[in-house]
């Protein structure tokens, strides 16, 4: 296999051997085969409020049919990243270097301003097998490229991106209705404006029993909407058991964030999930991720007020001190970290 595409830590050294795996630090389930999820199924056409209640009250994930986004333009988005992360790394390193698209690798860039340019070291033993993109819609619509690729990739994106924001909002408003939000407060809990889109690509390793695509985390957002490819490999926790999802054509994956579960004050669950790595395969997924307006502030019986500046400013402190994110707990009146 040529491995020029992948960023230099992920590539074999002299020997054949690669210089990620080489030290076993990281200590996996012994249970090898988990089970299918079933996940609830939402309907977008016939979306009901109560329904989707229950589904995120029980599992803060759900599996979305009839979403409206054409297949073709999920197909042409698919092709484009695959394209796109065959180049040679040098060359995506150089491409990309600003806004809107920020190409990283060997993390997940959950928090983008703390871990974009983070450059793993032989001795970084919890990266994680990626690369990818983290593009910024709300600039997406100003910046052109020369390249033709990007080009078409980055207009691919816009129209995805208003997809995706059509979605969020119309599902928000149910969960809105389902704790009787004010209109401002509404307004202030989910900001468009704040939707990001980060195209992952998950490398094979040949270790894949002791490495992970993504580890074990929270999504901070209020709502975190998936296509993945065909390949698999995302997994989700359920009373304390790992779960596969299973990709099936035409549907999405939305899952209930951080800062949605602050706003029902615990009653929706913000979920686990990670996502494994294959050793034959590359696996490629599309997120979109949206938050509330910075300075809006999440007040609740079980939370003290903050706002999501607040939080992300947190979690990126945790990250420089503790080398994770801890979230909620840190906002928690009872807590004690």
């Amino acid at each position: 296999m040529n491995f020029s595409s992948y960023p230099p830590f992920f590539r074999p050294n002299h020997n054949g051997q690669l210089h990620s795996v080489e030290q076993n630090s990281l200590e996996f389930d012994s249970e090898s085969s988990p089970q299918s999820a079933r996940l609830p199924v939402i309907d977008f056409v016939a979306l009901d409020c109560a329904h989707l209640s229950e589904v995120c009250r029980e599992w803060g994930m759900f599996r979305l049919t009839n979403h409206g986004v054409p297949a073709e333009l999920l197909s042409q988005l698919h092709d484009h990243a695959n394209e796109l992360f065959s180049r040679v790394f040098e060359s995506k390193e150089g491409i990309i270097p600003t806004a809107p698209m920020l190409y990283f690798w060997g993390n997940p860039a959950l928090t983008m301003s703390a871990n974009a340019h983070h450059k793993p070291s032989p001795s970084d033993n919890h990266h994680n097998w990626l690369e990818g993109l983290n593009v910024s819609l709300t600039n997406i619509s100003h910046s052109h490229y020369q390249d033709p690729l990007l080009e078409s990739f980055r207009c691919l994106l816009e129209e995805y991106g208003r997809h995706q924001t059509r979605l969020a909002k119309a599902i928000f408003s149910s969960m809105a209705e389902d704790f009787g939000f004010s209109l401002p407060k509404s307004i202030s809990y989910l900001s468009p404006a704040t939707g990001i889109i980060r195209v992952y690509r998950y490398l094979r390793c040949p270790a894949a029993d002791r490495r992970w695509g993504i580890q074990d985390h929270t999504d901070s957002s209020v709502l975190s909407i998936i296509h993945q490819d065909q390949v698999g490999g995302l997994q989700v926790l359920k009373n304390n058991q790992w779960l596969d999802v299973a990709p099936i054509h035409d549907t999405l994956i939305v899952n209930v964030g951080d800062m949605m579960q602050a706003m029902s004050d615990d009653k929706y669950i913000s979920v686990r999930h990670r996502v494994k790595v294959n050793r034959v395969k590359e696996r490629v997924s599309i997120g979109y991720f949206v938050f509330p307006a910075e300075d809006g502030v999440i007040e609740t019986s079980n939370y003290k007020p903050f706002t999501y500046a607040d939080f992300k400013a947190r979690n990126e402190l945790d990250l420089k001190i503790h080398g994770a994110k801890i979230g909620l707990p840190r906002f928690r009146k009872e807590q004690s970290v």
